[in-house]
């Protein structure tokens, strides 16, 4: 796998990294009707990023290793 990604990934997986978000607002926030820009299948299918549940929280999603490992190589 590449530790390089499109712009719009990194942006994504950056924004993720500032705070785990709850996965509604991440599927609100970066939803897109166009097929081509698959910004959130992407992140998750390289291992950017990850659901999980939280007791008393829900499901967020947050930056797993493979992610933080990709914004230091981007130097974000």
């Amino acid at each position: 796998m590449s530790e390089t990604a499109d712009p719009l990934v990194l942006d994504f997986v950056e924004w993720v990294a500032r705070e785990p978000r709850a996965y509604a607002e991440v599927i609100a926030t970066w939803k897109t009707s166009c097929p081509r820009l698959t910004i959130w299948e992407d992140a998750t299918e390289r291992g950017y990023v990850a659901r999980k549940m939280v007791p008393g929280i829900g499901l967020i999603v947050a930056v797993t290793e493979g992610g933080e490992k990709l914004l230091r190589t981007n130097r974000r």
